[in-house]
């Protein structure tokens, strides 16, 4: 059996992240209550309403489950309010404070070519939808990636999160480092655009 990625499917752009996954060569599995994380390689938590997708996560019993996955080193990747999601004050899984539409109303969407850290084939073109920034982090966060200062793509061990959709503009490089991450963690080859030598 292939790569499973698991997509949290409560609310938000999940179908556009489940395209890239298959295009990748992996099967892409919708996760709406717990029992659906069984067997996942790899979680993706899509853009869409974080308070939405709070109560969604409240109201099946998600919580719990989703924290001990990750910890169990099961790689994730949060993109918009997937990053909201994983920070101090929601999920607690990564050391960070994510401020919602922190770009303001007067860009609250805007589109930028931006230079992600250890990623081959030149600038990700990143879509910002009222995107937040990491408006602080701890000590063991990377960051990846930022805009006029601020951190928009950060990497804490199996978890990875950005600001943007890559989703939208059918960037497939941050979703190969996860499948990356994925087969790091089984055992299995599989040579992502990333470079190593950071």
């Amino acid at each position: 059996m292939g790569t499973v990625i698991g997509i949290l499917a409560l609310q938000g752009g999940f179908e556009a992240h489940a395209k890239i996954v298959r295009a990748l060569g992996a099967e892409a599995h919708e996760v709406r209550v717990p029992a659906d994380l069984e067997g996942l390689d790899a979680l993706i938590m899509p853009g869409g309403e974080s308070t939405v997708m709070t109560l969604g996560i409240e109201r099946e019993g998600l919580g719990r489950p989703l924290r001990e996955l990750a910890r169990s080193g099961t790689p994730v990747f949060g993109t918009c309010a997937g990053m909201i999601m994983l920070d101090r004050d929601h999920l607690g899984l990564l050391d960070v404070r994510a401020e919602r539409n922190a770009f303001g109303r007067q860009l609250r969407s805007f589109e930028a070519d931006i230079e992600v850290a250890g990623l081959r084939g030149g600038p990700v073109h990143a879509v910002f939808i009222r995107a937040p920034w990491v408006s602080e982090h701890g000590d063991g966060v990377e960051v990846l990636a930022r805009v006029d200062g601020h951190p928009v793509a950060v990497r804490q061990g199996n978890l990875l999160a950005v600001a943007f959709h890559p989703e939208l503009a059918g960037e497939a490089r941050l979703h190969e480092l996860l499948l990356a991450l994925a087969a790091g963690r089984s055992g299995e080859g599989h040579t992502p655009a990333v470079s190593r030598s950071e």
